[in-house]
């Protein structure tokens, strides 16, 4: 297994090269870069290192939190206290089915169109994007392979997503290790796992 540190280094040699080497496709620029997630914070500094090293090269770098457009999107919808009463009346997973909802019905706030707007200001030749914080969907609110899959065509702009995960054989992602989860293989994206 390849080590965060290499796999980070590998990541950051692929931003500097105009474009980034991990684009395997114009419509859908993204990669993945994999960690444990017990080492979120060890992750968290490392990524304001990177940022840093990018934007002394004259990168901009988009540092966009999932875990933020999560509440933006409850925020907008029927709001926190709406969650609570629902969880408290009908329990979690009905609770976590409704934040799927709002991140999902066109009604709402939908995931791609938050994460599209966000992106929309950057520009694309000169600008990276890192998703971060994506465990704020565990355990089953909104599956980052569908996110990937609905951001096709969506934005030019080279994103990096920091998946919490476990690699489970060659490809499989299995999302913040959780032996529930089937493990995903095919992101049409690059991994650096």
């Amino acid at each position: 297994m390849v080590s965060l540190r290499d796999r980070l280094d590998l990541l950051e040699s692929d931003l500097f090269a105009t474009p980034p080497r991990f684009a395997l496709h114009a419509d859908l620029p993204f990669a993945i870069l994999r960690y444990d997630a017990e080492r979120e914070w060890e992750l968290r500094r490392e990524v304001s290192l990177l940022a840093t090293r990018l934007e002394n090269r004259g990168r901009q770098v988009l540092r966009i939190s999932l875990a933020d457009l999560l509440w933006q999107a409850v925020d907008h919808s029927e709001g926190m206290e709406a969650v609570v009463e629902l969880e408290r009346t009908r329990g979690f997973e009905e609770a976590e089915r409704q934040l799927t909802v709002y991140l999902s019905d066109p009604d709402f706030q939908p995931l791609p169109h938050l994460l599209e707007e966000r992106l929309s200001v950057a520009d694309p030749a000169r600008s990276v994007a890192f998703l971060e914080r994506a465990a704020a969907m565990a355990p089953h609110i909104y599956p980052m392979s569908r996110l990937l899959e609905e951001m096709q065509g969506r934005t030019r702009v080279p994103a990096i997503l920091f998946y919490p995960g476990t690699i489970e054989g060659v490809t499989g992602l299995r999302f913040m290790g959780m032996e529930d989860r089937e493990p995903m293989g095919n992101y049409r994206v690059k991994v650096y796992s």
